[in-house]
C-alpha cells in the first residue's frame, strides 16, 4: 500500500497509466479473436456454398421437364411461377411432394375452376403419365412426401391378420369422418369427408401422407408405413369389396348386432300396434 507522500502519489499515477494501456491490449485482442472467428465461420461457408448452390440449380429431369411445361400451361395462374403460390388464388407447392400432386391432380381435384369450400372429385383433366410428370416437377423443385412404387396390398390382401389389424385401425382413425362403411360424411362450413368406394391404393396412401383439405396429416411416427398399408387392404379388401362383416340387409355395415337391434325395435312396434287393433276390435 503506497503511503500519501509525494511519492507515493507519483507511483499510483503511474501504475494507472501502465493498468490503462493493459485494459486497451485486451480488448484489442479480443476484437482480433472475433474477427478471426467470423474470418473463419466465412470460409467454412464459402467452402461448403458452391455444393449447396449447385445443388439447388440442379438441372430437372426428362419427366420433370414435361411437368414445367404442364405446370406452365396450366397451374402458374394460381400457384405462381416455379410453384411459391399466388395471394388469394392458390398456395405455395414447395414441400407438398409429388404425393399431394398425384392425390389432388389424379383426381381431378385439380385444377379448379372457382374456389369452393371443397374441391370435389371429377375426371381428371391429365393421364396417369402427365399426372407423374407433374408430381415429378413439384418432387424436384420443393421436395416432400411420395407415395411408394408398386402395389401397397402385396402380400397382406390374404394374410387375416393384417386385415383384422388394417379394420381396427380405420375404425380408430378414420371413421369419425368417414363412417364405418367409408361412405364419407358431411362436416361443418359445407366441407365433407368423401367416400373411400372409388379410391385406389396410392390415392389412400397419398391423402394420409399429405392431409387434403380438412383430412389431418397421419406422419410415419403416428401410423407406420406398414399399418397404412393394413388400412388400405382393409379398405380395398372390405369396404371396396362389398363384403358385410355379417347379416343381411347391410345397416351401416357394423355388422348383425345392427340388424338384430333393428328387428327387434321393428317386431316390438308392430307387435304394439297389432295388440292395440286387437283390443280395438275386441
Amino acid at each position: 500500500m503506497t503511503s500519501d507522500t509525494p511519492a507515493g502519489r507519483r507511483l499510483r499515477v503511474f501504475n494507472r497509466r501502465r493498468s490503462a494501456p493493459s485494459r486497451a491490449r485486451r480488448r484489442f485482442g479480443a476484437a482480433v479473436r472475433m474477427v478471426a472467428a467470423l474470418a473463419l465461420a466465412g470460409g467454412v461457408y464459402t467452402a461448403f456454398a458452391p455444393g449447396a448452390l449447385a445443388e439447388d440449380n440442379k438441372p430437372l429431369s426428362a419427366a420433370a421437364q414435361e411437368g414445367k411445361a404442364l405446370f406452365d400451361n396450366s397451374c402458374i395462374s394460381c400457384h405462381g411461377r416455379n410453384a411459391e403460390g399466388v395471394e388469394g388464388r392458390g398456395p405455395t407447392l414447395i414441400g407438398v411432394g409429388s404425393a399431394s400432386v398425384e392425390f389432388q391432380v389424379g383426381t381431378g381435384r385439380m385444377p379448379m375452376t372457382r374456389q369452393e369450400a371443397q374441391a370435389e372429385r371429377k375426371t381428371p383433366q391429365f393421364n396417369q403419365d402427365q399426372v407423374k410428370q407433374l408430381g415429378q416437377y413439384i418432387q424436384e423443385i420443393g421436395g416432400g412426401p411420395q407415395v411408394p412404387t408398386g402395389s401397397l396390398t402385396e402380400n397382406l390382401d390374404q394374410n387375416p391378420e393384417a386385415l383384422a389389424r388394417g379394420g381396427e385401425l380405420f375404425r380408430v382413425n378414420c371413421t369419425s369422418c368417414h363412417s364405418f362403411g367409408g361412405a364419407g360424411g358431411a362436416l361443418s362450413s359445407g366441407k365433407y369427408a368423401p367416400s373411400l368406394h372409388e379410391a385406389t391404393e396410392q390415392e389412400i396412401y397419398a391423402a394420409m401422407l399429405t392431409g387434403p383439405q380438412n383430412m389431418p396429416v397421419f406422419g410415419d411416427n403416428e401410423i407406420t408405413p406398414d399399418q397404412k398399408r393394413e388400412i388400405i387392404t382393409y379398405v380395398t379388401q372390405q369396404l371396396q369389396q362389398d363384403k358385410d362383416p355379417g347379416g343381411l340387409f347391410n345397416l351401416g355395415r357394423y355388422g348383425p348386432v345392427t340388424e338384430g337391434l333393428a328387428i327387434f325395435l321393428v317386431g316390438i312396434t308392430l307387435l304394439v300396434f297389432a295388440a292395440l287393433w286387437i283390443a280395438g276390435k275386441s
